[in-house]
């Protein structure tokens, strides 16, 4: 009788530990799932994540490209622009001139600023290397001149002078481009000076604004 009771304790043990086994073997694969199921969350977040800094940076590239394409509200255009170096004077067809031919010999254009009018022809061959050619008229005021001095002789690649037929206080010009202001303060001027300092409308890049006509 004791022999029997002992093998029912001892099937008894056996059925818990088996139990048990099982359990333990059950929380094992639940805890392997949810582990896959966490990894594979993970992995998608990544990669939804990741589509989405590269279609966001694809959207920011697309708005700057667009941005730095798009004309600076109020400019001016003119295309088909002869560049023949020549000695004689040009009868250019806007003034100040944006282009055509022009003195072998370009004015100095390293943040120069001239006090007289200077050489149109000259000042068209530093538009041809990549400078803008800041122009003012007899009504502009004291503060913006002094602005546009300042602004100039920190900008490489730009000249200033004045241009007393004008009729805008202040003018940008570029090859092919440019620009009437009324002050020195209007947020176009950096616009236009950003866009089209050695811009892509520039017909000799990197050409040199030192060592040409300084006065």
């Amino acid at each position: 009788m004791g022999s029997s009771r002992a093998k029912e304790q001892r099937a008894a043990r056996r059925a818990k530990m088996e139990k048990m086994r099982r359990a333990e073997a059950a929380r094992r694969r639940r805890a392997r799932v949810l582990t896959w199921i966490c990894a594979a969350t993970v992995v998608a977040g990544v990669i939804a994540g990741g589509w989405y800094l590269v279609e966001r940076n694809d959207s920011q590239n697309e708005a700057a490209e667009r941005a730095a394409a798009a004309p600076v509200k109020g400019e001016k255009s003119f295309e088909d622009l002869d560049r023949n170096h020549v000695t004689t004077p040009v009868d250019y067809k806007m003034s100040p001139a944006v282009g055509g031919d022009h003195n072998p010999l370009w004015m100095n254009c390293n943040g120069d600023v001239y006090g007289q009018e200077i050489s149109e022809t000259n000042a068209v061959h530093s538009l041809e290397h990549g400078a803008v050619w800041v122009t003012y008229g007899d009504k502009i005021a004291a503060k913006d001149l002094s602005a546009l001095r300042a602004r100039v002789q920190k900008t490489p690649y730009t000249l200033l002078s004045p241009y007393r037929s004008q009729t805008s206080p202040v003018t940008l010009s570029a090859w092919g481009k440019q620009l009437n202001v009324d002050s020195a303060s209007d947020p176009r001027v950096d616009s236009f000076l950003d866009k089209y300092v050695q811009g892509k409308q520039t017909p000799e890049p990197g050409a040199a604004c030192t060592g040409g006509k300084p006065a």
